[in-house]
């Protein structure tokens, strides 16, 4: 370790950082927009109820709310605490990143001489998120899988008895929308949820003026900021340390065939925790030494995965749910780029 290498990660973190924080900022935003502006019961009922219709018109939200991979998680929890279905909730936070125009664009500008690459990255993201969305609809209650503060903040069910959770009420005691986790709070502990329910379901009455419920919005928002931007430096720390003293050729020498490529590609993926509306500049700088699938696989696997994302999605689901997030996003997106590979042009 030298001061070259220190100064090098923390160039490293500001720069996470600063180009992470708009787009948490954006899905913040969203998410206190669907709060206090959305009439979330209307929302709920538009939401498909069949688990594959639920799970794909999740994954296309992004084209009205685009998102990065930083912004999208505030905007999943407070999908999955307004009560749809978790196949939606879970395709949105999958697809997001990559399925919005802002990053077909960004994709486009990058590879416009290899069209291929940004219609196959916007597939393989589609389909990788349908299914694991199809997928987590087999639990029907999702919530042992998430954070207790989450799953206390969802409807509740008529008759469901979650363990550690006490028993649920009938729907009509508690309002769809809650505010977010706060496990940041005041004096190391815990904002009781429902001081912000109630505020909720006031800014929500009727006859109550815009500036009021703006307010309420800006108030929830910097809660959630506190706790998500907390949670966003801790990752972006652990990513810029992994970049400045892991040699890149360690990683790169890994890259000399069809298989090592495409692993090398999604370990780097993960640990330079790129932006997926930038991502597509850093993949074209290794064109000409990486196959095309390993190029996909990056493009693929690093807005659904990596450090400073898996950090957020801790902020929603146990650690037992990232970990089948990370490993079937994994399997999936390592089969499709060597498909690429071995069948592709």
């Amino acid at each position: 370790m030298n001061w070259t290498q220190l100064n090098s990660a923390f160039t490293l973190f500001l720069s996470l950082l600063v180009e992470a924080v708009p787009f948490l900022l954006l899905g913040v935003l969203f998410s206190g927009v669907l709060q206090f502006f959305v009439d979330e019961r209307k929302l709920v009922r538009l939401m498909p109820r069949n688990a594959f219709l639920g799970a794909l018109f999740g994954s296309c939200i992004g084209f009205l709310f685009p998102v990065c991979e930083c912004g999208n998680v505030p905007v999943a929890r407070r999908l999955l605490m307004q009560g749809v279905p978790s196949s939606v909730a879970i395709g949105f936070l999958l697809a997001a990143p990559t399925i919005n125009p802002i990053v077909f664009w960004a994709t486009w500008t990058a590879f416009r001489d290899q069209p291929e690459i940004v219609f196959l990255r916007i597939g393989c993201s589609l389909v990788i998120a349908v299914l694991l969305g199809w997928v987590f609809s087999s639990q029907k209650d999702l919530r042992p899988m998430l954070q207790p503060t989450v799953a206390r903040a969802m409807p509740a069910k008529t008759g469901v008895r979650g363990k550690g959770l006490g028993t649920q009420s009938t729907e009509n005691d508690v309002s769809l929308l809650q505010s977010g986790t706060y496990f940041l709070g005041q004096a190391e502990q815990p904002i009781d949820v429902s001081e912000f329910q109630a505020a909720a379901i006031a800014a929500t009455t009727a006859g109550k003026p815009f500036s009021y419920k703006l307010s309420l919005m800006l108030e929830s928002m910097i809660q959630e900021m506190r706790e998500l931007g907390g949670v966003l430096i801790l990752g972006s720390a652990i990513a810029a340390l992994i970049q400045a003293f892991v040699p890149r050729e360690a990683v790169l020498a890994l890259g000399q065939g069809p298989v090592t490529s495409i692993l090398a590609m999604m370990l780097l993926a993960a640990i330079v925790s790129i932006c997926s509306t930038v991502d597509a500049f850093f993949a074209l700088s290794f064109s000409s030494l990486f196959t095309t699938g390993s190029l996909l696989a990056f493009l693929v696997y690093g807005p659904m995965i990596d450090l400073k994302g898996i950090g957020l999605m801790m902020s929603i689901f146990k650690p037992r749910a990232v970990f089948y997030l990370f490993a079937l996003a994994g399997q999936l997106t390592f089969l499709f780029a060597l498909l690429v590979n071995l069948y592709g042009s």
